[in-house]
């Protein structure tokens, strides 16, 4: 998997790029199969904001976050991800599996 963070006219300090890094490693405790992902950090008026658009085998998802501390955004942002991922699993998941019904059935 390949974290990139980039900033949207903000200065990606090394404790930004390892923060996000290091709470991303954690999203892959839940799904691993992540291919890219993408975190932009921007801040909009007085509020921080945190995208991530991540590439899964086939789809895309895209979530986004604001705070008003751009490690809050973070943490709100892998949050989001989370729960994204969860149910994203969930949808792969065959529940009707003929083994399941047999051993539920039987």
């Amino acid at each position: 998997m390949q974290i990139n963070v980039k900033g949207h006219q903000v200065e990606v300090t090394a404790a930004l790029r390892d923060y996000a890094a290091g709470k991303f490693e954690r999203v892959t405790r839940v799904f691993d199969q992540l291919h890219d992902v993408t975190v932009v950090l921007g801040i909009e008026k007085l509020l921080h904001k945190a995208e991530v658009t991540m590439q899964l085998s086939g789809k895309t998802l895209h979530a986004d976050a604001t705070a008003p501390d751009m490690y809050a955004a973070i943490d709100a942002l892998v949050d989001k991800v989370e729960t994204q991922l969860r149910k994203h699993k969930e949808k792969l998941t065959d529940h009707h599996a003929d083994t399941v019904r047999a051993t539920r059935y039987s």
